[in-house]
């Protein structure tokens, strides 16, 4: 086998321009999605269909413990990724445990659609372990609710 030769490393200001103009444009892509549904829930509220939506959803969410409007934030977690999530949370104003299940359980379900199409090209069956993941933060968040109710009773 023969040795390639190593690329020579970049001096610091290189690394430095390369750096920033890269973190500025991962910063601008997660502007993009962020502000315009921030923006869009806030506006969601003052209509009556962030009501209507929230309780249609009401009944599974209150399982783990947070507002139907919550829902909203998972599916953005579920089909985009977290910033977007955070973005819908906001405006929401749930409370620090409510922001802790959130947390928890779209830190183990994000992102699902790209994600599962990346573990069907490893050649595992990538809507199986989706399905795994959804499980696995419901049974996270049914935990986390546990404790949390478990705590406040002692």
């Amino acid at each position: 086998m023969a040795a390639t030769a190593a690329e020579p490393v970049p001096d610091i200001p290189t690394r430095i321009r390369t750096g920033l103009s890269a973190g500025f444009r991962t910063a601008l892509k997660i502007i993009l999605v962020s502000v315009p549904l921030y923006v869009g829930v806030t506006l969601l509220k003052g209509t009556p269909v962030l009501d209507l939506i929230g309780k249609l959803f009401s009944p599974w969410m209150e399982i783990f413990g947070l507002p139907g409007e919550a829902a909203f934030a998972f599916v953005a977690a579920f089909l985009l990724n977290l910033y977007a999530a955070i973005a819908v949370i906001v405006p929401l104003h749930l409370d620090p445990f409510q922001v802790t299940q959130c947390g928890l359980m779209m830190g183990i379900a994000h992102n699902l659609v790209l994600e599962g199409g990346v573990l069907s090209t490893t050649g595992t069956r990538g809507w199986v372990l989706t399905l795994c993941r959804v499980a696995l933060a419901a049974a996270a968040g049914l935990l986390l609710r546990g404790l949390y109710l478990l705590w406040g009773l002692l």
